[in-house]
């Protein structure tokens, strides 16, 4: 899985963008959050996700927050 930071994220249309540790954009649509429990997404919250090429435009998949033990 790959990791990323939150750039920008719109609770109600759940919706954004979070960059890769390599600069790339990659996008959150409303079908990019994994977890059920996640209600909103934080600037530079830390996330681990799939990554789908949706037409050309990479979109997140399974997003999930990391958790540091």
């Amino acid at each position: 899985m790959a990791q990323g930071t939150i750039k920008h994220f719109d609770d109600a249309s759940r919706t954004g963008s979070l960059l890769m540790d390599d600069r790339t954009e990659v996008g959150i649509d409303e079908h990019s959050i994994g977890d059920a429990q996640i209600r909103t997404l934080r600037l530079g919250q830390r996330v681990r996700f799939e990554i789908a090429d949706e037409q050309g435009n990479l979109t997140a998949r399974d997003l999930r927050l990391v958790t540091f033990e």
